[in-house]
């Protein structure tokens, strides 16, 4: 998996989230590789008002106060939202000391922006990040499928090949929104599902941890905290896997990371099933592969990678 030499035009989807922080921050650190054009915010780790507000937070924290942000779905599609307060803290990102936003978000909705930035863009210029679940890339899609060919590729954190995290079968994003899910993984658009079992290997040790600390900046405080903090509900340790910023990863160093072609199917059923992803590894289903699988990463490599472009910012 090589990265092409032009930096790629992303768009990135988010419901922050503590490691969707670090995925943002992320991106903001490596712009002469990656060119943000905007990000979207959709309800998924907290409600909608509040994870837009965290991205104004995060950028702020990046002194990008220009980057556009718009606020996307309040709910899934079908769905009631269910959030995740009990991992990511009230306002979604416990342990960071963010101050409330400075700036607002755009007046135009996330999905009319996906549509009308899709729109004005070449064909397959432009890669879709979704961090979160995937209702305003599906409302986009569902609304205006001629965008699909704008679409370069969608690098998705999201399923799971063997056990979830919200239930036993399915992963918190594709768990929110199956049916979004179950959209984005028949779209036809080049698709790449970081999930569960990849994203649990990637876990910063404890020294690098405490060298977010130890940059003297306040983005590497508020990191540090986050990684730190005690997750309510007695499920923290120092750190915890850095899900969505694997996705930036992927981008930025792909050959850290090995997968195959699978094909993918989400389960969209009101029950104990509901929203798990099935990965046919092995090709048993016979159905052609919709989705590129990755399921190893060289976890200390990307660390280190990643704590070199955060001393980076300010």
């Amino acid at each position: 998996m090589k990265r092409d030499t032009m930096p790629e035009k992303i768009i990135i989807d988010t419901d922050p989230g503590q490691d969707d922080a670090v995925a943002i921050l992320l991106a903001l650190a490596t712009g002469n590789r990656l060119q943000l054009q905007g990000i979207t915010a959709v309800a998924g780790n907290v409600p909608v008002a509040q994870t837009s507000a965290n991205v104004l937070r995060i950028c702020e924290l990046a002194r990008r106060g220009d980057m556009a942000v718009y606020s996307g779905a309040p709910a899934p599609l079908v769905f009631s939202l269910e959030t995740a307060e009990f991992v990511c803290g009230i306002d979604g990102l416990a342990g960071s000391g963010l101050p409330p936003p400075k700036g607002r978000v755009a007046a135009q909705h996330a999905v009319d922006y996906l549509i009308s930035h899709l729109l004005a863009s070449d064909e397959h210029s432009v890669t879709l990040c979704p961090l979160g679940p995937l209702t305003n890339i599906a409302l986009a899609l569902r609304l205006r499928p001629d965008i699909a060919s704008r679409v370069k590729r969608i690098v998705l954190m999201g399923g799971a090949m063997n056990l979830g995290n919200i239930t036993p079968a399915a992963e918190f994003n594709f768990y929110v929104d199956p049916h979004a899910a179950a959209i984005v993984c028949t779209s036809d658009i080049p698709l790449v599902m970081l999930g569960l079992h990849l994203t649990h290997q990637a876990i910063a040790t404890h020294a690098q941890v405490a060298e977010f600390e130890t940059m003297g900046t306040a983005t590497g405080r508020a990191v540090h905290g986050m990684l730190t903090r005690l997750r309510p509900g007695g499920l923290g340790t120092a750190g915890h896997p850095m899900h969505d910023a694997c996705v930036i990863a992927f981008l930025l160093w792909p050959e850290l990371f090995t997968g195959r072609d699978c094909f993918v199917d989400i389960d969209i059923s009101d029950g104990p099933v509901r929203g798990r992803s099935t990965i046919d590894w092995n090709g048993r289903l016979n159905k052609p592969a919709n989705a590129l699988v990755p399921n190893t990463v060289d976890a200390t490599t990307l660390f280190d990678r990643m704590i070199a472009e955060f001393a980076t910012l300010p």
